[in-house]
């Protein structure tokens, strides 16, 4: 036979649970705006029935219902769903920040309108031709001299933007680091947290929430592979268990970045004049720079800022432009001094042959030694700036004061054809050989393609995010018209539980004080 007050405690079950799905539904709607919350339910199930099966049990006609019970507070999430958000943030963590590398490249360049190193060069050639109509006018040559200031000022300029381009990538290359080695203690710690409370049966879903949001951002700087390791004791079967992070390196899994244990220290080695990203460190083990091949930003910013290849030379988008300007000024430079030497200018037909030079290393008097940073050391010769005299206008062939063939025979160095990619095999039938204009407008146009290549691939990868963030957000997310509905619906069922009470309570009065006079 159940108690007298079984109703009662049966309804008093339907409060308590419905009172808890109401508290859960209120956490969602405070939550609908939280970045990386993920909705929240109450599991409810039925509590024990009354007797328990046995030989011994009371003699009643069938087991009697004690109500309902929250059994547990879930939290609802897909983890195939959160795999495939990974990857994809991965992929646009690397080609969103080479797209963001190859703009800055780009506005560097800055070919797109008339203050480029294109029309520096263009000008230049235009002074020359000008100089040629009349070789004996002070005005052309002082022209002549200032333009080449101007070609020289232009290639510094680059060099050094470039410069400073590559010098920002590499701070930006270590705070990735340190981002990336801040995720994984944030997640070991929160490993840690959630191994405490998990064997005692709780479900910490906030903790979980925190957790997967730093694990969704350091997907955008590694790729990387999670899976879910059990706490043990009596953890709930919704129990998340610990995130152990494998990094990928492509498809390959290399190392562990994050167990039971703790997590791998991240750190990257430079080497050479150019300190360019030699090995990346995780743990205790050693990938060399060229065998780094993990989608995401890290990479991205490697590539950018340079790295050591498998033959020990530099690669990277920053350093690469910079070689092909240095090619480019140390080949021009070069030539059109030979052509210049091979001149004779007004002084030289006076006082003889000094072979002047016209560009000329920083100190204002050298040949161009060495292609390695000369972009950033072109100079107009001291010769050329202390005496426009010197400019060699005449051939040795007419070495008179009005001739000017040598300055057409400068000014066709900048459309003659050489080997601006390697200084050394300019007579080699493989080489391809360009003029100036015609190399320069090839690395821009390679430098045009990049870009577009990197902007197309980084929003091919957004509008994938976006596609998977929309599916997540329609099974993780907080739907205000659902949590709405669930309101009103476990509102109704706690007023039908308080009706219940009441419904006993008059039960219980009538059969205590209305029947019979006796214990009066």
């Amino acid at each position: 036979m159940t108690s007298t007050f079984h109703g009662l405690e049966t309804a008093k079950r339907g409060l308590v649970a419905q009172q808890t799905a109401l508290s859960v539904v209120g956490h969602n709607i405070a939550n609908a705006n939280t970045l990386g919350y993920s909705r929240q339910r109450v599991n409810q199930t039925a509590g024990a029935a009354y007797p328990s099966p046995g030989l011994n049990r009371a003699q009643m006609a069938g087991q009697l219902g004690t109500g309902v019970q929250a059994e547990s507070i879930q939290r609802i999430r897909d983890h195939f769903l959160d795999a495939q958000y990974r990857n994809e943030s991965s992929k646009l963590g690397y080609y969103g920040t080479a797209h963001n590398v190859m703009t800055e490249i780009e506005g560097v360049m800055n070919e797109l309108d008339d203050t480029g190193l294109a029309n520096s060069i263009d000008t230049f050639w235009q002074s020359l031709q000008d100089l040629a109509a009349n070789s004996v006018n002070a005005g052309a040559k002082a022209i002549v001299r200032e333009r080449g200031i101007a070609l020289a000022g232009t290639f510094n300029y680059l060099s050094e933007s470039l410069q400073m381009v590559r010098s920002n990538l590499e701070s930006e290359l270590q705070v990735t680091v340190k981002e990336i080695n801040g995720l994984l203690e944030g997640i070991d710690n929160l490993n840690k947290q959630i191994d405490l409370v998990e064997p005692n049966g709780a479900l910490p879903n906030d903790l979980y929430d925190a957790r997967d949001n730093l694990i969704d951002e350091l997907s955008g700087k590694l790729s990387i592979k999670v899976e879910y390791v059990s706490n043990g004791g009596n953890a709930s079967a919704q129990a998340a268990g610990t995130a152990v992070i494998h990094f990928l390196n492509g498809t390959e899994s290399t190392t562990t970045l994050v167990d039971k244990a703790g997590y791998s220290v991240i750190s990257v080695t430079q080497a050479g004049d150019d300190s360019a990203v030699d090995t990346v460190i995780i743990g205790d083990s050693a990938i060399a720079a060229s065998d780094f091949v993990s989608k995401g930003k890290l990479l991205a910013m490697m590539e950018g800022y340079g790295y050591m290849d498998a033959d020990g030379n530099v690669k990277g988008e920053v350093t690469d432009m910079m070689q092909e300007l240095d090619q480019m000024a140390f080949i021009f430079a070069t030539e059109f001094n030979k052509v210049h030497k091979a001149g004779l200018s007004v002084n030289e037909i006076s006082y003889g042959n000094t072979d002047t030079l016209f560009f000329s290393e920083e100190d204002g008097g050298s040949e161009p030694a060495d292609a390695k940073g000369f972009a950033g050391r072109i100079q107009v010769a001291d010769a050329i700036i202390d005496s426009i005299d010197n400019l060699a206008t005449a051939t040795t062939s007419s070495p008179i004061k009005g001739d000017g063939a040598n300055v057409l025979n400068l000014a066709n160095v900048i459309y003659a054809e050489f080997n601006y990619k390697d200084a050394g095999g300019n007579d080699s039938p493989t080489v391809e050989k360009s003029s100036l204009i015609g190399y320069l407008q090839k690395v821009i146009g390679e430098m045009g393609g990049k870009t577009q290549t990197a902007d197309r691939l980084s929003s091919n990868s957004e509008t994938l995010l976006q596609s998977v963030l929309d599916k997540r957000s329609s099974v993780s997310g907080v739907s205000l018209d659902e949590e709405m509905t669930n309101l009103v619906q476990f509102q109704q069922a706690y007023n039908a539980s308080a009706r219940m009470v009441t419904l006993l309570d008059e039960c219980l009065d009538r059969i205590i004080n209305g029947l019979g006079l006796g214990g009066r």
